[in-house]
């Protein structure tokens, strides 16, 4: 395929990896991204081995890694935080490297964004799409400052609410809302916070280190569809939420001072059964398959959605052969992930008891050794 411009409409996460992706590929790219800067706030991520093996592709897993921390260890308690179980995450990337690893999200946005900078993307902040046209051979799209370009074809990474989706796939299905929230806070990390440690109970949480000295809380609650976030009030919200979590949590609740700083919101997830493509026009991550984080696995299928797509485009074949190739290559993988980590969330609601979340872990970590 011609190395024409590609259009990727979303600076986060899939949007910034496929960019990279596709330059290192020799296409042209331009990364538009509504907001007028990147993120200066935000909290933490766990990305899992099959993201380090992408990161060590692109030429970037020493700064990953220079801005994360690695880990093996999980350990589990109940909710009088009695330890149940721990165990190790095979090193599925390498002996060498971790099979685990948090990392803030302000971090690997910086990474990946000077990365695409690096290898000449054209990225434009505070822009937004404002309407395209699509011809026999190409894309015309303008701006909302009013600028014009032409495009080989338009890549929509702009999230669950994709504008992207919604203009290609009108009749597409909504998000749709789990009957939970999660609740995320950085504080100081203890010493003895090693690896994720994961509590089960009335409240459902957890702790992730980022760094030698940082960690964050994440929590879960079970809110009516109606509920919304008062940032004023975060966090006393928070606090109420966390009287029935384990001790241990409780006991770090003294570090949730900033109603800023906590970042909620609702799990919402949609899943695109048909094709993830209409035309020159193609969707990637949470705009086709966004997914609720208990397998801790949404970044990663949207940072595996970029490289399969940029590897497909240098291919053969016509845009309708590549993008079906695409869908093909990573349908099963990213339904496996959509369905697995909701149930998960059912489960811990009470709505199923059919799900056993060892086992899905086990097959989640199978699968993803698999190549890509």
């Amino acid at each position: 395929m011609n190395k024409d411009n590609i259009l990727v409409v979303g600076g986060g996460i899939g949007g910034l990896t496929v960019s990279i992706a596709l330059r290192r590929k020799g296409f042209s790219v331009t990364l538009i991204e509504r907001e007028p800067e990147w993120p200066a706030t935000g909290v933490g991520i766990i990305q899992q081995f099959n993201v380090l093996r992408v990161m060590a592709d692109m030429d970037i897993l020493d700064d990953y890694l220079a801005n994360s921390y690695g880990f093996d260890e999980t350990h589990c308690f109940n909710s009088q935080g009695e330890s149940i179980f721990s165990f190790s995450s095979p090193r599925l990337a390498g002996e060498e490297l971790p099979s685990n690893v948090g990392v803030s999200r302000i971090s690997l946005q910086n990474i990946l964004a000077n990365k695409a900078t690096e290898l000449g993307t054209d990225i434009r902040l505070g822009t937004v799409l404002d309407h395209w046209q699509e011809k026999t051979d190409g894309i015309d799209a303008v701006f909302s400052d009013g600028s014009r370009d032409s495009f080989l074809l338009m890549i929509g990474a702009d999230g669950i609410f994709s504008s992207t989706r919604r203009a290609i796939f009108p009749h597409a299905p909504e998000p749709h809302y789990t009957g939970q929230w999660v609740w995320r806070y950085n504080m100081p990390r203890p010493e003895e916070i090693k690896g994720i440690h994961l509590f089960y109970g009335r409240v459902n949480g957890g702790l992730t280190p980022l760094s030698s000295g940082l960690m964050y809380l994440f929590m879960l609650s079970e809110e009516p569809e109606d509920f919304r976030l008062d940032q004023r009030q975060a966090c006393a919200m928070l606090h109420r939420r966390s009287r029935d979590a384990a001790p241990q949590i409780q006991q770090l609740m003294k570090f949730v001072h900033d109603d800023l700083e906590v970042v909620a919101k609702p799990l919402q997830v949609i899943f695109i059964e048909g094709p993830w493509h209409k035309g020159r026009v193609v969707l990637l991550g949470d705009a086709v398959h966004a997914s609720t984080p208990h397998l801790a696995q949404g970044a990663g299928m949207a940072i595996e959605d970029a490289i399969v797509l940029a590897d497909e485009l240098s291919g053969s074949g016509d845009l309708e052969e590549v993008f079906s190739r695409y869908r093909q290559r990573r349908f099963e993988r990213c339904r496996f992930v959509n369905i697995n980590s909701r149930a998960i969330g059912d489960m811990q609601m009470g709505t199923r008891n059919d799900v056993d979340p060892g086992e899905i872990n086990r097959q989640c970590l199978t699968l993803m050794a698999e190549p890509i």
